[in-house]
Order: structure tokens, then sequence, then C-alpha cells
């Protein structure tokens, strides 16, 4: 055989692994295009799943603080029940101390009814200290500076004995109830 020959079948050879040389290579390519298009695609998805899981913690976080509100604002509603409960009560129980302490007014001669008047005072004295126990507390601003948020301005008098805009009379004592103003003093002012 010829040089010739041997030469053929090799060169044969040769294309037919260049042939599927160059379409291993296009398989190739295509495959890593695919793998490109599979990554973008869970790229996307993974980006889409993170937004997604965001949004829900910051819905949970929301939630979470709305029910924190909600339970601050219910233990203060509860509080301010026990606090104020007896609101309505000790409205009640101020014209009878009012009237107690008119009963106090003025002087006595008589032995058996200054009795009477110690009984008023002791039996007021009892009174004040048991609603005491539950916050309610005498407004009696004698001295004090006219304050409007505690005070009732019945009228103004000028007077040299105190400054100007000072409580000079207390005409009704007022009272607080754990610190909330039950009712306002009536009080005479001062005028400078």
């Amino acid at each position: 055989m010829s040089n010739e020959h041997k030469q053929a079948p090799q060169d044969q050879v040769e294309e037919v692994v260049e042939t599927e040389a160059s379409q291993g290579e296009a398989a190739l390519v295509d495959e890593l295009t695919q793998a490109n298009f599979r990554i973008e695609e869970l790229e996307q998805a993974l980006a889409e799943a993170q937004s997604a899981a965001k949004e829900e913690r910051d819905a949970a976080l929301r939630a979470v603080a709305e029910m924190e509100n909600i339970r601050r604002r219910a233990a203060m509603d509860v509080e301010k029940a026990h606090k104020f409960a007896l609101e309505k009560f000790a409205n009640e129980l101020l014209p009878v101390i009012d009237n107690m302490e008119r009963a106090l007014v003025g002087s006595v001669e008589d032995d058996a009814a200054r009795a009477v008047i110690e009984g008023v005072e002791l039996t007021l004295k009892t009174l004040m200290t048991a609603v005491g126990k539950f916050g309610i507390a005498q407004v009696d601003p004698v001295g004090e500076a006219f304050n409007p948020e505690q005070h009732q301005a019945i009228g103004m008098q000028p007077s040299s004995e105190h400054p100007a805009n000072t409580v000079m009379l207390v005409m009704q004592k007022g009272y607080l109830l754990n610190d909330r103003l039950l009712r306002p003093a009536m009080v005479m002012v001062s005028q400078g």
C-alpha cells in the first residue's frame, strides 16, 4: 500500500474527530447557555422569594407592634377604670361633705350643741380619712396663686393683704380623684 492510501483514512479520522469536536463544542455551548438561563431563572426566583420574605417579615413586625399597642392601651384602660371607677360615687359624696362642713361653721354656746358639733367633726374627719384611702383629695387653695385648672373664680376683689391673682376666700372646696379634677374649688381672687 502506498502512503497515500494510508493517509486517507487518517484524514477521514481527523475529519470525523473535528466534526465530533465541533458538535461537542456546540452541545457544550448549548448546555452552558441553558445553564446560564436556568441560573438567571433561579436568581430571579430567589430575588422574588427574598422580597416576599421581607414583606412577610415586615407584616409580622407590624402585627407584633400592633398587638403590643393594643395590650398597652388595654392595660391603660384597666388602670384608668380602677383609678376612676369611684368617680360617680365620689361626686355623690361631695355634697354630704359640704353639708357636714357647713354644719361646723359658727360658734355654739350650748354644751349639748357643742357635743353634736364634736360628733360631726369626728364623723367628717373619719369620712375624709376613708375617702382619702381611695384617692380623693381636697383642694383648699386659700393663699395660693389662682390656678384655672383647679379653681373656678366666682369674682375678683381688690386686696391690700394679698398679691394679685391670689385666692383670698374659698366658697366651696374642690376635690381631686387620683390627681384628676373631680370638682374645681369656687374661689374669690384678689385684684392687683
